[in-house]
């Protein structure tokens, strides 16, 4: 039996519940999109990530559940498709206590506990004796993680989509009712897949209130610091942080950034581009030559991102919209790559159901 199905949205939400789908030879896939890898566009938040594997999920809840069963995808892509664009890096994680009430110590949080959940997923997980910190660091943690190179990633997984019979299709919906009449067989799709992320707030059918922006502003460079590092939190502001992490695949180093809710501006802010380079030079001179500043960054852009995040948590669901089935999986946050395996796979969950419960309607 042939089911068709319509998958909305080409970031790693879509691209990752698509490859999953499409690995059914009974699933006829169409990812449908406004914008596709190779974009660049504000609306369009899964090019301008990171991106890596640091674990945010609250010990215990679903957003572990979802980052947990991602670490072995991810890996395993790292290990034997080094042309996905992943790579493993050693990673640092610094917790300073005075930024815990501070809008990133909290985005932070679980990825600092002292003794996380993720220490038993991870490789080479060490926690760094007190004696080896500074008076400002609270705790440290040290462990292998993955880096993406995005530019490649979004790509190979179109090309897995394509590789297993999927098609893609630019559109522009104004309902997401639209999309079941979108299918490439010019037949009804017998469920849709919403995975448009914060343009479900939008969309007409779904207008999820819930969600909103989190800002994200980065720089781009062509220097290597070595390892990973992620810290709590600075003293530059309440929703500014400073992580590192150098793309697979020559895609560069990312210097960051800021964690800004509901703040939708997609121009790059120069004086916080100066203050997030200036940080990270603090905290990695190996970044620049030695008594080197900013000079010493070869820059190759500024970027912003805007991260779907949603009161609430991600929305993985089945609804119906005028008659159309459709199963959500939107409002990721800042964790959509290192949680999409994970959401993908409780997505693909919701998609049999819904296609049991139409085989058994027809019998």
């Amino acid at each position: 039996m042939t089911n068709n199905i319509v998958v909305l949205g080409a970031g790693v939400s879509g691209l990752t519940t698509a490859y999953l789908l499409s690995q059914d030879p009974a699933n006829k896939i169409t990812v449908l999109a406004k914008h596709m890898p190779g974009d660049y566009d504000i609306e369009y938040a899964s090019p301008w990530a990171g991106a890596d594997y640091m674990p945010m999920g609250k010990e215990g809840s679903a957003h572990q559940a979802w980052e947990q069963a991602t670490w072995p995808a991810l890996k395993e892509l790292a290990e034997k498709h080094p042309e996905a664009g992943l790579h493993f890096r050693d990673s640092w994680i610094y917790n300073r206590t005075k930024d815990q009430k501070s809008l990133a110590g909290q985005f932070f949080s679980e990825l600092v506990q002292p003794n996380p959940w993720y220490k038993d997923v991870v490789p080479d997980f060490k926690s760094v004796p007190a004696d080896q910190l500074s008076p400002s660091i609270h705790n440290a943690q040290s462990f292998t993680s993955v880096c993406i190179n995005v530019a490649v990633y979004l790509p190979w997984l179109v090309g897995q989509c394509v590789k297993n019979g999927a098609v893609f299709k630019r559109a522009v919906l104004k309902h997401i009712a639209d999309a079941a009449l979108a299918h490439h067989t010019g037949q009804k799709a017998d469920v849709v897949v919403n995975c448009t992320g914060l343009s479900s707030k939008s969309l007409g059918g779904v207008l999820d209130d819930k969600l909103y922006p989190a800002r994200g502003q980065i720089v781009v460079v062509r220097n290597d610091p070595g390892p990973m590092v992620s810290v709590s939190g600075t003293d530059d502001g309440d929703d500014e942080v400073l992580y590192i992490m150098t793309r697979a695949a020559g895609g560069g180093t990312i210097l960051g950034g800021s964690y800004q809710k509901h703040n939708w501006d997609s121009l790059p802010d120069p004086n916080l581009a100066n203050r997030i380079m200036k940080r990270a030079i603090a905290f990695s001179p190996q970044l620049v030559g030695k008594g080197q500043g900013i000079e010493g960054l070869d820059i190759i852009r500024h970027s912003v991102g805007l991260r779907p995040l949603r009161d609430g948590g991600p929305r993985i669901e089945k609804d119906k919209v005028n008659g159309v089935s459709v199963v959500h999986n939107y409002g990721h946050g800042g964790f959509g790559y290192q949680a999409s395996y994970g959401c993908a796979e409780s997505t693909v969950s919701l998609v049999k159901e819904v296609l049991e419960n139409k085989s058994r309607a027809k019998l």
